[in-house]
């Protein structure tokens, strides 16, 4: 898929999972825990979207941008990596540990803990489109010219 393609998907990812965290975020301050098939459905369409999202992002995006030769974009697609490569398995492990009946056994906690990863979500995003972005859609913006650039090479 090309970059710019891969960006504009990435960006309406976002969209939806800020709008997830949202729905999710309403259900967590409540005192009293939402119908289980409410609350299941909600986490269910956030887990769905970040695992998709951030499969894309690791095996697609940052290789490419690793791959480019630029020092800049190596450095920024380790530093996104490094930093935060985590929320997959952060995530994953949140999402198991809290099953329907821990959720009502334990509804503070796990509010407590859904607000923690909410917000860790929404930090990652929030870096993602200004500082990561960006510098993608430039790369993007460039590739047709490095391309240009290939075929006038092989052609001489």
């Amino acid at each position: 898929m090309p970059t710019m393609r891969e960006i504009e998907r990435l960006r309406a990812e976002h969209a939806a999972l800020e709008t997830l965290s949202q729905f999710l975020m309403e259900m967590v301050v409540r005192a009293r825990p939402p119908r289980p098939t409410e609350l299941g459905a909600v986490r269910g369409m956030l887990r769905d979207t970040l695992v998709r999202h951030l499969k894309c992002e690791d095996w697609a995006l940052y290789p490419r941008l690793r791959a480019t030769g630029d020092l800049e974009l190596n450095r920024l697609a380790t530093e996104f990596v490094d930093e935060m490569g985590h929320i997959a398995g952060d995530f994953a492990a949140y999402d198991a540990r809290w099953t329907a009946e821990a959720v009502e056994a334990r509804w503070s906690d796990f509010c407590a803990e859904t607000i923690g990863i909410l917000d860790a979500l929404g930090m990652r995003i929030e870096r993602e489109d200004r500082d990561l972005y960006p510098v993608a859609e430039r790369l993007a913006a460039a590739e047709p010219d490095r391309a240009d650039r290939r075929r006038h090479r092989r052609a001489a």
